[in-house]
């Protein structure tokens, strides 16, 4: 599995003594985020500083890691970089009759890379760059050896009027709305959903983060925080869809109703296969949700619809609702399970996206048997129920009792 594969990983990164290295998995949308998981940004809110900021992530990251609901959490944001300072004596440059720009292009050049032209070749366009080899750019001597041509045409090397210093400063200095940041990642412990994550993460940073920093979700996160809450409203439209067509197809208000109450059944045994594999609910099971929707009103129509038809020409609703769950018990396992068992090869799947195969498929798999087997029972039950309560305030014409 994804677990599996990044943890074996990560155990022989974490002998690398030369760096900080660690494998993570791919964002679940191309663009948002380098990394999967959640990510936010520890800001400097107060100008405590780089040394702080780096401090205040730290713990963070020491807090979050040591949480069972959560996975892993690390941070790139390192304060204290060994760099290399390159003081220019300018004086000196004038007086030894080098331009101040040629300086920085030899540095460029050498230590970087400088574009230099473009050719044709073979039908395709190549840039020429030039850089120096990097077994002469590896030592502090190396730039003080470099060179650099005067207005008299001699060369000078850069050691005459360079110092160069070690110091210790931040690899890279990110802002994130205006304020200086530290980047952290992390990811849920399985079983455990992205947003009870994030939770605990605005817990933690209540407790750990002092006055003069705060944060804020970036990334997939950001967008997860601000849809928080949706999910109820389209599922709730999604039912109201699935109602008025059925209401403008029987011409009916009451009818439709017998007819969507075999969802929440579905919807229990969908968050109880996934909470029985220690799955979290995630958005690929909320897909399998509206799904389910689908489905499971689908298999309530075969009862319902011969039911209705079997009142009309003439029987009671009870005499109804009966025979339609008789005679329609062998189409709806038929139909129910011709899609149960195929989706078994998402419950078992494995590979690449395994995962995210086995959530939708667990959720829909548990939710059609649960809803199979309830339908047959529950669903004549509330027709009856319903049936009933609409001829009691709308009594039938020319209908025997």
């Amino acid at each position: 599995t994804q677990e599996r594969i990044l943890g074996s990983i990560n155990m022989k990164l974490n002998s690398v003594q030369e760096a900080i290295a660690m494998a993570f998995v791919t964002p679940s949308l191309p663009g948002l985020g380098v990394a999967g998981g959640f990510a936010f940004q520890v800001q400097d809110l107060g100008g405590s500083g780089l040394a702080n900021l780096q401090n205040a992530a730290s713990d963070m990251v020491d807090a979050g890691n040591s949480q069972s609901a959560i996975g892993r959490m690390y941070s790139s944001f390192r304060a204290g970089v060994p760099q290399l300072f390159l003081n220019i004596d300018r004086d000196q440059v004038k007086e030894m009759r080098v331009s101040l720009g040629e300086v920085f292009n030899t540095l460029q050049a050498y230590l970087g890379s400088m574009y230099v032209n473009d050719f044709n070749k073979f039908g395709r366009i190549y840039q020429v760059m030039v850089q120096a080899d990097s077994e002469y750019r590896a030592e502090i001597e190396d730039i003080r050896s470099l060179e650099v041509r005067n207005a008299m045409g001699e060369m000078v090397p850069l050691g005459a009027v360079v110092e160069v210093e070690e110091i210790l400063g931040p690899q890279t200095i990110t802002h994130y709305n205006i304020y200086p940041s530290a980047k952290i990642m992390g990811s849920a412990a399985p079983g455990v959903s992205s947003g009870r994550a994030m939770e605990l993460v605005e817990q933690m940073a209540q407790k750990t983060l002092p006055q003069s920093m705060g944060f804020e979700w970036t990334d997939i996160s950001y967008q997860q925080k601000v849809s928080a809450g949706s999910a109820g409203p389209i599922f709730a439209l999604s039912i109201l869809l699935v109602y008025l067509m059925l209401a403008a197809q029987y011409e009916s208000w009451s009818l439709p109703i017998s007819v969507v109450m075999a969802v929440p059944t579905a919807l229990f045994g969908a968050v109880g296969g996934v909470l029985l594999r220690g799955m979290d609910n995630n958005v690929y099971t909320q897909i399998g949700i509206v799904l389910l929707i689908g489905l499971s009103t689908k298999t309530a129509i075969l009862i319902v619809e011969f039911a209705k038809v079997q009142h009309e020409e003439g029987k009671s609703v009870f005499d109804a609702a009966v025979t339609g769950a008789r005679l329609r018990f062998r189409a709806v396992l038929m139909t129910a399970f011709s899609f149960i068992l195929g989706v078994i090869p998402l419950v078992v799947a494995s590979g690449a996206g395994a995962e995210s195969r086995q959530v939708l498929g667990t959720s829909v798999f548990g939710g059609m048997l649960f809803a199979t087997g309830l339908s047959v029972a529950l669903i004549p039950m509330w027709y009856y129920l319903i049936q009933r309560v609409t001829e009691w305030f709308f009594p039938p014409k020319n209908r025997p009792d």
